[in-house]
């Protein structure tokens, strides 16, 4: 069988755990993003996401042979994300660090960075809107909020954060409305009218 072939989750672990290891990289490029994603918007912190997110692999590689197939990969792997993400807040108490030039005493001149070709007002409008997301997603009730993050950071399906979270896919489909609904009217606050 070629190389390169499409396995799903499932069959690359059995491959794996058969003695195939360097199928793991395949695992990690299908969940990298997606785990350093999850991982930043529990932490805040870029750099921390990315070296929890090597963390977490190497930790699902020592406990593939404890993963259980009845259930999804993904469902497992961001089980250990997220306790990793705790873990890691709880020792580090890792708080927001604004973007500040060492040395640079006037308050809020935050760093410049190149622009790549996007209009000032487009990257204005841009960063306001992701402000107002962030404040708004970290303004939900803690249930709602992990959910939000499991659905949209993650991207885990309904299935999926159901099974992680032990709760009805109706209960799971249901509070995910209820949580966008709630976004949506903390964002038309924290928006200015234009």
């Amino acid at each position: 069988m070629a190389q390169s072939e499409q396995l799903d989750d499932r069959a690359l672990v059995a491959r794996i755990l058969e003695g195939d290891r360097d199928r793991f990289t395949q695992l990690v490029a299908r969940y990298e993003k997606r785990v350093v994603n999850y991982v930043y918007r529990i932490t805040h912190r870029y750099e921390d996401a990315h070296d929890l997110a090597q963390e977490i692999f190497v930790k699902v590689f020592l406990a593939l042979d404890r993963y259980d197939p009845k259930f999804q990969f993904s469902t497992w792997l961001f089980r250990i994300a997220q306790n990793s993400a705790i873990d890691a807040l709880r020792k580090k108490s890792i708080s927001e660090v604004p973007l500040v030039r060492p040395g640079d005493e006037e308050e809020g001149k935050e760093r410049e960075f190149a622009d790549d070709g996007v209009s000032p007002y487009r990257a204005l409008s841009n960063k306001q809107m992701s402000a107002a997301i962030e404040k708004a997603v970290e303004h939900l009730p803690p249930d709602y909020r992990e959910l939000i993050q499991l659905r949209h950071y993650a991207e885990l399906s309904y299935e999926e954060i159901a099974s992680m979270k032990k709760l009805p896919l109706g209960t799971v489909k249901n509070k995910l409305f209820r949580a966008r609904n709630l976004l949506k009217d903390q964002l038309e606050s924290y928006m200015e009218p234009v």
